[in-house]
């Protein structure tokens, strides 16, 4: 999702992987996840323009061991005032029938990173994985699992006291308008309406 072919063979980079002069003394939003928070990056930012400057890393977070594995690069120095963030699509994908991340092992990741961020971050939101829809998916995912991974990530927000943006109840509300057809991604109308969601849970 993040690059797209062009006549010619070049890969095309996401807009919203692109780097941004930061405009001074507007807050710091930093957004953090996989390609559902890359296709609702540019909406928060355009509906956030002028009251903060909204950043995410330059390139697809994808499980949660990835983000363990380059906190370092993601956070930078730190100094954020909101660091709004998700892992779990990529964690709940079957290979070989069996998750890319184990349910224990990704709540462990989250424990981990979520600690990192309350570090680099003035507030830091956790947002909850969007659904899955029934049917084969390429690649495979159950949507029933879902409900699990984000169970589990709700318990370590709890336990780290992190405030939870309900996102999947925001999606799961409006599926059939927003979402593409066996997809787990959205329309670019459906990443708007998710970043209004977003713009909200955020609170600048």
């Amino acid at each position: 999702m993040s690059q797209q072919p062009e006549p010619g063979g070049e890969a095309k980079v996401d807009p919203a992987l692109q780097p941004i002069e930061e405009q001074p003394g507007l807050p710091r939003v930093l957004l953090v996840g996989d390609s559902i928070s890359i296709g609702y990056t540019l909406p928060v930012r355009a509906r956030l323009a002028g009251r903060a400057n909204v950043l995410r890393p330059l390139f697809n977070c994808g499980p949660s061991n990835r983000g363990v594995e380059r906190h370092a690069e993601i956070v930078g120095v730190g100094g954020w005032d909101v660091i709004h963030f998700n892992y779990g699509l990529h964690d709940l994908k079957l290979i070989d029938g069996a998750h890319q991340v184990p349910l224990d092992a990704y709540a462990g990741h989250l424990r981990t990173l979520a600690r990192g961020y309350l570090a680099a971050a003035r507030k830091v939101i956790w947002c909850s994985t969007t659904p899955v829809p029934e049917g084969a998916l390429s690649p495979p995912r159950r949507a029933g699992d879902v409900a699990a991974y984000n169970e589990a990530a709700q318990a370590v927000m709890a336990e780290l006291k992190i405030p939870t943006h309900d996102l999947f109840a925001f999606a799961a509300a409006r599926l059939e308008r927003i979402q593409r057809p066996l997809n787990v991604h959205f329309t670019d109308a459906g990443s708007a309406e998710l970043a209004e969601s977003v713009v909200a849970a955020i609170g600048l």
